[in-house]
């Protein structure tokens, strides 16, 4: 299944995609209960409450909607470094037993088809196409083997980053957090919709032109082993997203560097997930 946040008419809402471009709004229908989705992920049913709606008729084509990020307010974005080998070759960086961990503020988030902003401050905004996943239950201290338990969906997600400012120090926070730098989006989706294997591709696009192409099975920490990490230090909530890192071919370290101008487009697409799509603008 196919969960989306998204606002029409000035009204914040979320619900479920349907055949690809309809919506059924579960936000009208649930509000009393599940506000947002991330409490309906929070109920812990999301495969029930589909079924449960199966014979409603949608209330929206997905052309009339604005997409918002998939969690609207998550309470913790949890983001991974150099966790491809040929990103970590090309930014020189050491391997580590450990995951990189550091993390990024709600306002830095923008849904598919919002545009990612270009601070004032910096002309380096960069790309970096990964995998998001949500998590669904609770827990601290989660086994690998139990990690997918744990998992309510996968997203696509642009860590965009103000590279300048993100070098300052060796803490990456201020370089990551610029309000409305990176996208979250379009779809929440069940891992039930994943292959077999949970591998899939990540591909990232710069104007139509390929930028980053990997596969999760080269993860240097895979999925199970981040949400572990994660959950060693800190209790994982639903809605909580650990992002999960970015392959090689960042603009950065191109020569010259590529970064993001007023104009372009990015795409962040994973398969069986979705493509996220985001305009780059000027901050005024």
């Amino acid at each position: 299944m196919k969960f989306l946040s998204f606002e029409i008419r000035g009204e914040v809402s979320y619900g479920l995609l349907r055949n690809d471009d309809q919506v059924l709004d579960l936000g009208k229908r649930l509000r009393s209960s599940a506000p947002t989705l991330k409490d309906l992920i929070a109920d812990g049913d999301l495969l029930g409450v589909a079924a449960a709606y199966d014979t409603e008729p949608a209330d929206y084509r997905l052309a009339e909607v604005q997409l918002l990020p998939v969690i609207v307010e998550p309470r913790t974005i949890a983001c991974v470094g150099h966790n491809y080998e040929e990103h970590r070759l090309e930014t020189r960086r050491d391997p580590t037993e450990h995951p990189s961990i550091f993390f990024r503020h709600p306002e830095s988030l923008q849904g598919s088809g919002q545009a990612l902003v270009r601070p004032i401050e910096s002309m380096q905004l960069d790309y970096e196409g990964e995998v998001a996943i949500v998590i669904g239950k609770a827990g601290r201290r989660i086994g690998e083997a139990e990690a997918w338990d744990h998992i309510a969906g996968v997203s696509c997600f642009n860590d965009g980053s103000v590279r300048d400012w993100q070098h300052h120090t060796r803490q990456f926070g201020p370089g990551k957090n610029f309000a409305r730098t990176a996208g979250f989006g379009p779809f929440l989706v069940t891992p039930d919709e994943l292959p077999a294997d949970r591998v899939v591709g990540l591909t990232t696009r710069v104007n139509g032109t390929v930028v980053q192409h990997a596969t999760t099975d080269q993860m240097i920490f895979p999925i199970p082993r981040l949400v572990a990490y994660v959950s060693s230090f800190m209790t994982l909530t639903p809605g909580d997203v650990i992002v999960t890192g970015t392959p090689g071919g960042v603009g950065v370290k191109r020569t010259p560097p590529l970064w993001l101008r007023p104009g372009d487009t990015v795409e962040v697409e994973v398969s069986s997930v979705g493509l996220l799509i985001n305009p780059v603008v000027q901050e005024t």
